[in-house]
């Protein structure tokens, strides 16, 4: 069994960074959601790896970790989640949430309900909610609504099961990439900011800050790795104990990342100017969906 990304992986990898990099850069963040993007996405395959390509998990979540790297808004999960049973856009949301709360509704063309051990897909055309006026993360508008009403089924039992722990190893691998880019914001701030005539890169409790969120953000790609590797062969072990694990730890190096490099950033951290806040906010939405923290470690807690 191959654990380590080959050099196909690793070349996928960088093409999906490449793309971003050049038509989805940080100045265009605060934009939000940008259809062109959302295209050329598509055309390239992204939502498509497992089904036009025939690739596995390993696969995806090296793209996913881009996407995460990028902050790419929009609905990624439930669109690779639907590939091929669904056209355009796809949002997910669980019928079990209180409040009902569908983000990008405007941008889907349609909703993957989760409820219970059933699944199924409903026009985005078919809800009418409220928007939420501040949402936590303000790249990912969201609207309250009564009920999703019930459109053509998807899935059943297992089939959800597995729908529900691919979705969350993809979220991992989301927050995987955030915490990597956040790593790489900290440090590269760390390296030009100077305070008493040093830069700050240089004080022993700034390199410290930076080590640690190495050390979070490989920690969590490997157990993200590794649980992808098991989903595509579950030979290799226990998968629903792999993607609880994986999901806790991509879910702390995101968030624990995001508060690190506030502080790297000094004051300048909180501003608006300054791009890691809109990584804060959507590790704080990702930490939220697909089972949060506690869900779970209960849940690893059950199958140890």
């Amino acid at each position: 069994m191959q654990f380590l990304p080959t050099s196909e992986q690793l070349e996928l990898q960088r093409g999906v960074r490449d793309l971003l990099d050049a038509r989805f850069p940080l100045e265009k963040l605060p934009a939000g959601f940008d259809a062109g993007v959302w295209a050329d996405l598509a055309e390239t395959g992204v939502f498509s790896l497992r089904t036009d390509l025939e690739l596995g998990l390993a696969d995806t979540v090296l793209v996913f970790e881009e996407l995460g790297r990028a902050c790419v808004p929009g609905p990624l999960v439930g669109t690779l989640l639907t590939a091929g049973r669904a056209e355009g856009p796809v949002t997910v949301v669980d019928a079990a949430d209180s409040p009902l709360l569908v983000p990008h509704l405007d941008a889907s063309a349609s909703v993957l309900v989760l409820d219970g051990d059933a699944a199924w897909l409903s026009a985005s055309s078919s809800l009418s909610g409220r928007a939420v006026a501040e949402p936590v993360d303000p790249l990912t508008p969201l609207h309250e609504v009564a009920e999703v009403p019930r459109g053509s089924e998807l899935a059943r039992g297992d089939a959800v099961a597995r729908l529900r722990r691919d979705g969350a190893l993809l979220t991992g691998a989301l927050q995987v990439g955030i915490a990597a880019r956040l790593t790489e914001l900290a440090v590269g701030y760390a390296k030009e900011r100077e305070q008493f005539g040093r830069t700050i890169g240089s004080f022993q409790a700034v390199k410290h800050l930076c080590a640690d969120m190495f050390v979070r953000t490989e920690l969590a790609r490997v157990a993200v790795h590794a649980a992808a590797v098991t989903c595509d062969d579950e030979s290799v072990g226990d998968a629903a104990r792999a993607v609880a694990g994986a999901k806790l730890l991509a879910d702390e190096a995101a968030t624990v990342n995001s508060r690190s490099c506030v502080q790297v950033h000094g004051g300048m951290g909180f501003t608006w100017e300054v791009p890691v806040h809109f990584f804060l906010k959507r590790a704080w939405l990702h930490a939220t969906e697909f089972g949060t923290a506690d869900d779970h470690a209960e849940a690893l807690a059950e199958l140890l």
